[in-house]
């Protein structure tokens, strides 16, 4: 049988038609889809996918007393249930990349220019660079009244380059001393053909290029009469800088009459950027004039990627660029142009960007922006209502009743791939999410599913509560999925007994507070929200809540490869512990030893712009109800979990290091990583832009377990970068700062003392490591190496720094007291950095070799890319260092693992991934 010919002998198939030209669009309205017992929903197939479009719309209100609620769905939701089919498969397309180019704040590197003024008498002239789009010079030439103007006018046209862009624009009327030799040299020089002819008060703009001829010159004439010239004249021109930026420049000329009250006009003042309206005049009812020009990008920028998206991501399409900031606010959606001129890589988008998106390697540290494409041909969406309504409205103005998709146990089959969700999610309950396996046990071979279970290139926006739970359920795959714009964790573990599931080249951004659980509880929600606590108790934000995470990982073993966690609330990426399982699983597994299991593969994640942490490995959750004794809120985070892996979870064996390998963390206001416990080793990553790059705690059993211990080996550490971001988008502090010593955002505030690694007590080591761009100003120290400042803890003599390279960009290299601490000595001015051995030496240590993520031509298309990860997960399986319970330790990995010992260096995974 044809893969596209869909069997239909049971009367329960529903099989969405499609068509060779794609021509087909279908949409089904329905208050939910319930899929069980045979039944089966297919929406294409992996190897025919489907080509038309295909629109389920979910309906219903939270409210409402005309349809019961199923039990365990509720309602406006597609449920699997035992023995149901679940196969939806829309056009395979890249689901999201970087920016390989930067995309600076309105699209232009000059960052545009406004101007607008009434009254301004005479021809106003603008001359713009045509290679950066600056504006060079500004001026008013008054040719109604001065003849001098007039000739200062000639000879500045005369004198102007070939190339070089002149726009005019009249304000009022300009004839009257305008001589002929200045008309001439604006029709010679600048191309105009209407020049000779202007008559008294007449609104004429013109924009071309010196020397361009009539060709290059775009102007227009309006004619004035009774005080209006029913218009206005408009010239524009798109050109391009050197480095291939489209802009456009614009000027514009008219006359008003008197029907615009001066109030209106000062609003415009008021209101807009830019724009200057020339005081001390009233507007008669006689009419006024109006000048102005404008040089942008709008509908002009092109976004330069990595991969190739063409031709799938297709005009009209909606794309979300991520912030390279430390506000995730910073992340702009748009909606795609059509673009004949560009390359398989690039896309052109409409109107322009709010801030900066750096699209380079800065300082050794990838911070290229995200880019992901939002839309799918397969969309399901909740049908919202335009106000809010019921017990949600306390903390949002929106409907937060959105749709959702719950697959339970027995299923027979569920794949997913390229699939838009959007507007799914319900905040109201626990258990409603856009996508939701809820205890479905073992998906995969191990469960008996001879076709692993698996969503992919899914795109989750604007979700109401989280974007995909893996809930009881173990061996799942998640892969080039986006969530975008949640509320709550995005991808969620969420009973703490959630194994052997793999996250592959994922993308999290703007994951924003939640009401579900404490951990999802901003300050005002944590505080506001009390009905679990014990008694009127007043939880405390700072312990209690304050956690909403992108990646929210309830239990180590499980597998994070090329993941993005571009902003969040509070952190990137938390891997969180459970003593026991919690929730529905509660009971079922009295005692996860989620503390003593090895951490499963951890390799070439980024995360950025979070308020709180890039990464954080730390703490547990209260698994007892509130009480007397205890009276915070069940499932509110904890302080008692300390991670130390050992073989097989168990303790009396011989621990196994847990590697977190290539990480990139940047632009966190709080910390790039803060991980707690040992042994762990931190290799090959970069740390940049954080208020502190990296800061280790042990478990707190030194001195009586000397084999537990942290490493740093192999990585990048800068303070601040030339990242000097955008003063907007709820970024909060702007100040001086960096080796340049120019306005940037800040981190914290402006007086908090930025560190590269921060010792708390250890014992640690660090490594093969550079520093570079620690630079102190008046307000504020700044440490490539320090201590925390509040610590109160004891500190171990044991901890260790070598083969260090500190660039001569670190004012204030080790801020320490230890005389047990050694350091090699910064080089001097004129001698080879560690940096620059490394580029002359291929085998000496180079900690910037790792920090850029496989180039899709080397990984491929997407076949490939699972062939990677299928390399990627054997090789590290196959590694006692990273894997679960069971294998053999390598030799020499004991309890008494010495840090400082180079056979245990040999044992991580450089150069093998």
């Amino acid at each position: 049988m044809h893969p596209c010919q869909y069997p239909c002998q049971h009367p329960c198939q529903v099989v969405f038609a499609d068509s060779a030209d794609g021509s087909k669009n279908i949409t089904l309205r329905t208050h939910h889809i319930l899929i069980q017992d045979g039944a089966a929903l297919h929406i294409g197939a992996p190897k025919c996918r489907y080509r038309s479009s295909a629109t389920i719309a979910l309906m219903g209100r939270s409210d409402s007393a005309a349809l019961p609620e199923t039990p365990g769905l509720g309602r406006k939701f597609i449920g699997v249930l035992g023995g149901g089919t679940l196969e939806l498969h829309g056009t395979e397309r890249v689901s999201w990349t970087l920016l390989t180019r930067s995309v600076p704040a309105s699209g232009l590197p000059t960052g545009g220019y406004a101007f607008q003024r009434n009254f301004s008498r005479g021809i106003n002239l603008r001359v713009i660079d045509q290679d950066t789009a600056a504006v060079l010079f500004s001026e008013r030439y008054d040719t109604h009244d001065s003849r001098n103007d007039s000739r200062t006018l000639t000879r500045l046209l005369r004198s102007l380059p070939a190339g070089r862009i002149v726009a005019l624009a009249v304000g009022d009327s300009a004839v009257k001393s305008l001589l002929d030799e200045t008309k001439t040299a604006i029709a010679e020089r600048l191309g105009s053909s209407f020049v000779y002819n202007l008559k008294y008060r007449q609104a004429w703009a013109l924009v071309s290029e010196v020397q361009g001829g009539n060709a290059t010159c775009s102007e227009d004439v309006r004619e004035h009469e009774n005080h209006d010239t029913r218009g206005r004249a408009l010239a524009s021109r798109t050109f391009s800088t050197v480095e291939g930026v489209a802009f456009s420049v614009t000027a514009y000329s008219e006359w008003k009459n008197g029907g615009i009250a001066l109030a209106q006009i000062l609003a415009i003042k008021s209101s807009a950027s830019g724009i200057n309206i020339k005081d001390g005049h009233s507007v008669s009812p006689s009419g006024f004039p109006i000048s102005g020009f404008q040089v942008d990008a709008e509908d002009q920028v092109v976004l330069n990627l990595q991969d190739e998206v063409q031709p799938t991501w297709r005009p009209g399409d909606q794309v979300v660029l991520a912030s390279t900031d430390f506000s995730m606010y910073q992340a702009e959606e748009f909606t795609l142009l059509p673009c004949l001129w560009c390359s398989s890589r690039q896309v052109r988008i409409q109107g322009k960007p709010q801030f900066l998106h750096v699209g380079e390697v800065v300082d050794g540290v990838d911070m290229r922006a995200e880019v992901a494409l939002l839309s799918r041909n397969i969309l399901i969406y909740g049908e919202m209502e335009t106000s809010c309504y019921g017990k949600m409205c306390r903390f949002y103005g929106h409907d937060t009743f959105g749709g959702h998709i719950k697959i339970f146990g027995n299923f027979s089959s569920v794949h997913l791939s390229h699939v838009e969700l959007r507007n799914m999610g319900q905040q109201s309950q626990t258990g409603r999410y856009p996508v939701h396996f809820h205890m479905c046990g073992d998906v995969d071979q191990r469960g008996g599913y001879r076709e692993p279970t698996y969503v992919d290139g899914l795109s989750i926006h604007h979700s109401f509560s989280r974007c995909l739970t893996v809930h009881a359920t173990n061996g799942l795959l998640v892969k080039n999925t986006v969530g975008y714009d949640t509320l709550g964790h995005c991808f969620f573990l969420e009973d703490g007994i959630e194994q052997r599931n793999t996250f592959y080249h994922n993308l999290g951004l703007l994951t924003r507070p939640g009401t579900l659980l404490p951990t999802d509880r901003n300050e005002s929600l944590c505080t506001s929200i009390r009905d679990k606590v014990y008694e009127g108790y007043t939880p405390s934000p700072s312990t209690e809540c304050k956690a909403v995470s992108t990646f929210w990982i309830a239990h180590p073993n499980n597998n994070l490869i090329s993941n993005a966690a571009a902003g969040s609330q509070d952190a990137g990426i938390w891997f969180v512990f459970h003593s026991s399982s919690t929730g529905d699983s509660h009971g079922l597994v009295p005692e996860t030893r989620a503390e003593l299991t090895p951490l499963g593969v951890f390799y070439n994640n980024r995360a950025h712009s979070n308020f709180k942490a890039g990464l954080i490995i730390d703490k547990g959750v209260k698994t007892t109800n509130a009480s007397a004794a205890d009276p915070r809120e069940y499932l509110c985070l904890d302080n008692s979990a300390r991670f130390r892996p050992h073989q097989e979870a168990d303790s009396r064996l011989p621990r196994v290091a847990a590697v977190i390998d290539a990480l990139v963390s940047y632009k966190n206001n709080d910390v790039g990583a803060w991980i707690r416990g040992g042994d762990i080793i931190i290799q090959n990553s970069g740390f940049a832009d954080n208020g502190v790059g990296l800061s280790f705690a042990s478990d707190g059993s030194y001195p009586s377990d000397e084999g537990s211990s942290q490493e740093v080996a192999q990585s990048l550490f800068v303070g601040e970068s030339r990242n000097r971001g955008t003063n907007a988008g709820q970024n909060k502090y702007w100040g001086l700062g960096g080796v340049d010593a120019k306005l940037r955002t800040l981190p914290r505030n402006r007086t908090f003392p930025i560190r590269g690694f921060q010792i708390y007590d250890g014992p640690v080591r660090l490594t093969r490591s550079t520093f570079r761009g620690f630079v102190s100003t008046p307000e504020r120290f700044t440490s490539a190496v320090g201590f925390s400042l509040k610590n109160t803890w004891q500190l171990t003599p044991r901890n260790n720094l070598s083969q260090l390279s500190f660039h001569p960009s670190v004012s204030r290299r080790v801020a320490s007291t230890s005389k047990y601490t050694t350091c090699t000595q910064t080089p001097k001015q004129g001698t080879r950095s560690h940096l620059n051995q490394a580029q002359k030496n291929p085998s000496s240590p180079n900690p910037n070799t790792r920090l850029l993520p496989p180039s899709p031509t080397q990984v491929g298309k997407s076949g490939n890319r699972n062939d990677e990860l299928e390399t990627t997960l054997s090789k590290c399986r196959g590694r006692s260092l990273i894997s679960g319970g069971g294998q053999q330790p390598s030799a020499g990995a004991g309890r008494h693992l010495n840090p400082l010992s180079p056979a245990h260096l040999s044992r991580t995974l450089v150069g093998e991934l």
